[in-house]
């Protein structure tokens, strides 16, 4: 399920540089959440490889679980 529009309602779209609105053209940062806690992950990047831990004692976390948020 894809996060909605806080000012339309629509769904938005994942892009790299976070979330865009195709109805009304905004623009959101995401943020990159734990899928078992539910808190803020740390990103980690290095050598163009991009991780995700989290600090709440999930330890790495694989991309394909991570969930994004409208931050």
């Amino acid at each position: 399920m894809e996060p909605l529009c806080p000012a339309c309602k629509h769904e938005l779209q994942l892009t790299e540089k976070g979330f865009h609105c195709a109805e009304c053209g905004a623009q959101y940062a995401r943020e990159a959440r734990c899928p078992d806690c539910g808190q803020p992950l740390e990103v980690l990047k290095a050598c163009g490889a991009v991780d995700y831990f989290c600090q709440h004692g999930h330890g790495l976390i694989s991309k394909k679980r991570v969930v994004f948020v409208v931050a």
